[in-house]
């Protein structure tokens, strides 16, 4: 949504009242300016004479309940009166920045919210909701200006009442004259100016009413969800707060630090069922001004909690619930979903995580109840509010009949996260959001926990590797990469803040907490964090106090030995964007680290990077491991890490890869590794065959080791029988790039002929399981992620049997759609079908796709139908999706997904060249991405690009011409570079072939 040009809105006493006396043609101007400004927070005036923007709807505090606080939808709405100036903007002052100045504590919210949502009127436009609250807060500094967050909310009452006695709330107080109220949107403030200043040390209230927005397009604030159960098409509202859109619902302090307690009410119509963070306490009715009744719901009272975990739903679902230790827990979902058992994995799975961190930590989990919702659309796959945790419900339901572990793990990691947060998060909080991790990364840390106490058979470090560190590893790297704590008080915009749920925080995050047990030994890391989770229950933590109870816990014993302060180890990791790699001379056992850079070769951006971290350097020499030592200088001598002469004597560093950095060796460490894994490849553990193959490929991409040192590392394969590792040299050695140069390079024969010869065994292997009982992987979890790049890669390279395989499956399912093609290698199957087939198969999964309704399954589907081999079936797919309205593919570009594949690129090029206007028009201008993102695959001249940019010189406007022409010539470098790493790959290729 577009926010008004002008900072904020000022409604003053003076004008006010001057206005009052004005003529009936000015108001009516006034009225429509107001109306003009109608999008942004406005006061709607009262009609009393006493000073101030008040109103009557609430009572004073120890009044008698009067009804309604604001207008119900059959009310006629009041005109809003919003006096201000275009040119006019509030001085500077403590609006301007992001933290709320601290001159009030929020000590407890009275708050009721009234969406105006009927089950027999699902087809309105918009949807609106109204509310009020009443704040009690402590003031600590003398002021007569309060600040508070309020986002595109609409008041009719604002009050301030106290002091109030410390005693009770009903004994007799006064009112504190309200002179001014204005908004400064930038940082979302609502502004109040008091005609007398407040006294340190005494208590007030803020009585406020106000209406907002339900939305429908986005899972902020108040939102509402669309979907069909029961074949009727009904409707719901769900709340997202985090990390600061609860001043969207509700005008409130919104600052994690800013804690407090809540009695909440939500009124909803009967056919309705309210949830909130608390139990129930009572319910009772009320009847708007059209004799409509409504029932208000009430809840019991919040512990301390900030104000991003309030939560609500009002839905019609049906529940199930188990009982854990006494306390209910209720799972919420479609009735469909109910009836047909969708939920039951995740109501039996989650009392038992519940237990295990209560046992963990030694602390109970404080709230009596705990419900779980899930939602048929949520942007955020699952939300953590203390007592009523919000899911999409992808990521909560699982069909009785679905045995695959993938998806079993997957829902349990994202259970198990939640979870962790009702610790982690909710009974200790971060005081800033810039510490944001000390939340998000615990809890996806002990997600792995969690999955392994449930699934003890499953590989503890390759799952993480191949979850959080393979991902992160990836992403980060020194000049870009910004630190796991983050200066937030440095932004200028609160949208900022939101930009921080991101890989650092959550997969970095986890690193960060794994690498912290692993150096300490998990039962000081446990009595550590038991410490501190006691310390702060309720209350609010900064990352330093975090490591103070690491530090206590290390000097209350005598095993673990660091060299200098926890706080020290961990600030060199947390204070700084990146990595280190550390590199390893094996003949003198000199080890020095540098910063991880993409194209480290560009030396006058690495004289701008001089930190270094404090490096824990666990390891393992001939098979056996080593004492912990540390790396805390940039260079450092090991002795004990030389190696002899001797085959057999070989080192690797980083055990376990427990430690957040990259390794590499010497010329001689990496020979020594290639000849152990020739002789004896099993005498290396296989999280560190995973290790040695991710880092030299990385290595070598960005220019720290030579690529054939890292293709090296393949010979082996033959003798390797771990999918897993096949996967991670699959999806190095076989990526986008080199299938897009086939055609001008003769790599494809030699990998064909390198890798065919190794990959038979364990081809036979699992070829035999697919085609026999696919279900006994259901317990290979790891197994499971990589068959489909496993699968891939053999009929790409044209394995008959697999290629054998695919149309075997595919003709299976085209006779019979009821028999299902196994889900690990679904797309696989799909491509190879259309791939090997002909325009009957196209036309059968067309038809199958238009009939489809999962999203999902969807998706699949037309990548698989851009898989043809055949330039006028591709074309006709084009042409198709850009003529038929309304288009069967809703918004999914067509060309995208066509250009995406082998044969496609250059037909979609064409095409575009051809009918740019008619797929611009279908598109629209947004598509301009996707546009040179399809051109510029193909490029890797400087001709080429001038004609690219001729054609395009004639379709876009200019800014978008020179946008287009920076995207082709940098997509023109990384085509060259490419070419010349593939270049040197078919050279070794042939050597070793």
């Amino acid at each position: 949504m577009s926010l008004p040009s002008s900072s904020g809105i000022y409604v003053s006493r003076g004008v006010a009242l001057l206005l009052a006396g004005l003529t009936a043609a000015l108001l009516m101007v006034l009225v429509a300016l107001a109306a003009l400004y109608g999008n942004c927070a406005r006061v709607q005036p009262s009609q009393q004479d006493s000073p101030g923007v008040k109103g009557t709807a609430l009572s004073p505090p120890g009044g008698q309940e009067q009804g309604p606080p604001t207008r119900t939808p059959e009310t006629a709405p009041e005109p809003a009166l919003a006096t201000t100036s275009q040119d006019w903007r509030p001085p500077s002052g403590p609006w301007d920045h992001l933290r709320l100045p601290p001159w009030l504590v929020p000590l407890h919210y009275d708050l009721e919210l009234w969406p105006q949502l009927r089950p027999d009127d699902l087809s309105m436009p918009s949807l609106t909701f109204t509310g009020r609250v009443n704040i009690t807060v402590r003031c600590t500094v003398a002021t007569s200006r309060l600040l508070l967050h309020s986002f595109f909310l609409n008041y009719k009452q604002v009050e301030v009442w106290g002091p109030l006695a410390l005693d009770t709330r009903n004994a007799t107080i006064g009112r504190v004259p309200v002179d001014n109220v204005w908004f400064a949107l930038d940082m979302q403030y609502m502004v109040l100016d008091l005609g007398q200043a407040l006294h340190p040390g005494s208590t007030y209230e803020l009585n406020l009413g106000f209406s907002g927005q339900v939305l429908q397009d986005t899972s902020e604030g108040l939102f509402l969800n669309f979907y069909t159960d029961q074949g009727e098409h009904r409707a719901l509202i769900a709340s997202q707060m985090e990390p600061t859109f609860a001043r969207n619902v509700f005008p409130c302090f919104d600052e994690p630090a800013l804690k407090a307690t809540f009695n909440i009410t939500i009124i909803h119509h009967p056919g309705y069922v309210a949830l909130s963070n608390m139990p129930q306490l009572g319910q009772s009715e009320r009847m708007d001004v059209n004799g409509s009744r409504w029932t208000v719901t009430t809840f019991h009272t919040t512990p301390r909690m900030p104000t991003y975990l309030v939560a609500l739903a009002i839905c019609d679902f049906d529940h199930v619930s188990r009982t854990e230790r006494g306390k209910e827990i209720r799972v919420w979902a479609r009735k469909d979903d109910i009836a047909d058992g969708n939920v039951d994995f995740a109501v039996n799975i989650t009392g038992p995580i519940f237990s295990f961190l209560e046992d963990l930590f030694n602390i109970s989990y404080p709230l009596p109840k705990t419900d779980i919702i899930a939602l048929p659309n949520f942007d955020n796959r699952a939300m953590e509010n203390w007592g009523l945790l919000i899911f999409d419900e992808v990521s909560l339901l699982l069909e009785p009949e679905d045995e695959l572990t993938e998806k079993r793990a997957m829902i349990l990691a994202v259970i198990s996260h939640e979870v962790g947060h009702q610790w982690f998060g909710n009974l200790v909080t971060m005081s800033w959001w810039s510490n944001i991790w000390l939340n998000e990364g615990f809890a996806s840390y002990f997600e792995l926990g969690i999955i392994n106490y449930f699934y003890p058979k499953l590989p503890r470090n390759e799952i993480f590797f191949f979850n959080v560190l393979h991902g992160v590893l990836r992403e980060d790297h020194a000049l870009e990469s910004r630190a796991v704590s983050t200066e937030v008080e440095n932004f200028t915009e609160t949208s900022e803040i939101n930009e921080l749920f991101d890989i650092y925080t959550y997969n970095k995050g986890a690193c960060m907490a794994r690498m912290l047990d692993s150096f300490l030994n998990q039962h000081v890391f446990i009595n550590a964090l038991k410490s501190y989770l006691e310390a702060f229950s309720y209350s609010n933590a900064e990352q330093d106090d975090l490591w103070r109870h690491f530090q206590m816990a290390i000097d209350e014993q005598n095993t673990t030995h660091l060299p200098t302060t926890v706080k020290s180890i961990m600030d060199s990791w947390t204070y700084q964007g990146g990595f280190p790699v550390v590199t390893l001379n094996v003949s003198t056992g000199l080890m020095k680290q540098e910063p991880f850079y993409l194209e480290k070769a560009d030396n006058r951006t690495l004289a701008n990077h001089n930190n270094t971290w404090i490096v824990p350097i666990f390891w393992m020499k001939n098979g056996t491991t080593q004492p912990l030592v540390w790396l805390d200088k940039s260079s450092m001598v090991f002795p004990e890490m030389q190696l002899s002469d001797s085959d057999s004597d070989w080192v690797i560093l980083n055990f376990n890869v427990t430690g957040y950095y990259r390794v590499n060796y010497d010329e001689l460490g990496w020979k020594k590794l290639n000849q152990q894994l020739e002789k004896d490849p099993k005498a290396i553990p296989v999280i560190h065959r995973l290790q040695l193959v991710s880092d030299a490929f990385a290595l070598s991409k960005n220019n720290y080791i030579e690529i054939e040192t890292a293709l090296d590392l393949t010979k082996y394969l033959a003798e390797e029988d771990e999918i897993l590792v096949w996967f991670e040299v699959l999806v190095n050695l076989i990526n986008r790039n080199v299938i897009s140069d086939v055609n001008n390079y003769a790599i494809y024969p030699l990998l064909k002929k390198y890798l065919l010869k190794r990959l038979n065994s364990i081809w036979n292997t699992y070829s035999a399981i697919i085609r026999e009982n696919v279900a006994a992987l259901q317990d290979n979890y790891l197994a499971l992620l990589s068959l489909e790049k496993f699968v891939e890669t053999a009929c790409w390279l044209g394995l008959e049997d697999c290629l054998q395989l695919s149309k075997e499956l595919f003709r299976k399912w085209m006779a019979n759609p009821e028999t299902a093609i196994p889900y690990p290698i679904q797309r696989v199957v799909l491509c190879n079908g259309i791939a090997l087939g002909s325009d009957k198969e196209w036309d059968f999964l067309l038809s199958f796709y238009i009939n489809t309704t999962e999203e999902e399954e969807g998706t699949h589907l037309l990548q698989a139908l851009s898989c043809s081999k055949e330039p006028w079936i591709l074309n006709r797919f084009m042409e198709y999706a850009i003529t038929v309205s309304p288009s069967p593919f809703n918004d999914t570009n067509i060309i995208e997904v066509v250009a995406a594949s082998e044969v496609g690129r250059y037909v979609a090029k064409d095409f575009l060249i051809n009918n740019w206007l008619a797929v611009s028009q279908r598109y629209g201008p947004q598509s301009l991405d996707a546009l040179v993102w399809v051109l510029g695959r193909t490029v890797s001249t400087d001709l080429q690009v001038m004609e690219l940019q001729w054609f395009l010189g004639n379709v876009l406007e200019e800014h978008q011409r020179i946008a287009a022409h920076a995207k082709l010539q940098a997509m023109k470098t990384e085509n060259l570079k490419n070419k010349k790493r593939i270049a040197r790959m078919a050279e070794w290729l042939w050597k070793n072939t």
